[in-house]
């Protein structure tokens, strides 16, 4: 099994579990979280891909780190996984979540690159422009790169719209 089946499994049975006790949205904050500590720890990918350390050391890190951070749903789910010899597959899994639970909420992603920093009225008009074409909700991101001129980029669902300079 690859692992994008795996983590989509692993995301299903979250999701489905987490709707079923009410708690769909906490626990998309909480994968939120461990996304960001995965993506910004990778000695932490280099311990959970170790075959030599212990299950149960894996384990006591899961605790240690996501223990008070978390709702007790994401803390059993993060435990399984990792009983399960999944904890590689942590990033994966929190990804995968937020994809499914944005699906299933009906929310789309826009991330709008600026050579400049975008004002909130700038922002709120983009968001209102890509929820009109859309028919969902939107989560915006902004950023700025010395890449660009001027002018901006909005990337959403399968769409660029590139007017950069």
């Amino acid at each position: 099994m690859n692992d994008y089946r795996i983590n989509l499994n692993y995301a299903k049975a979250l999701l489905m579990l987490a709707t079923d006790l009410g708690d769909s949205d906490k626990v998309m904050e909480d994968m939120c979280l461990v996304n960001k500590v995965f993506r910004e720890n990778h000695e932490l990918y280099v311990v959970f891909n170790n075959p030599v350390i212990a299950m149960e050391k894996k384990q006591a890190i899961v605790r240690e780190l996501f223990g008070e951070r978390v709702t007790k749903t994401s803390l059993a789910f993060l435990l399984f996984v990792t009983k399960k010899r999944r904890a590689v597959n942590l990033k994966g899994i929190s990804q995968m979540y937020k994809d499914l639970y944005r699906e299933a909420n009906n929310i789309v992603v826009a991330d709008v690159m600026t050579a400049v920093e975008v004002n909130q009225e700038h922002l709120e008009s983009i968001r209102e422009k890509v929820a009109a074409y859309t028919n969902k909700n939107v989560e915006i991101y902004s950023h700025t790169t010395n890449k660009m001129l001027g002018s901006f980029h909005l990337m959403f669902d399968t769409y660029l719209y590139d007017a950069r300079i």
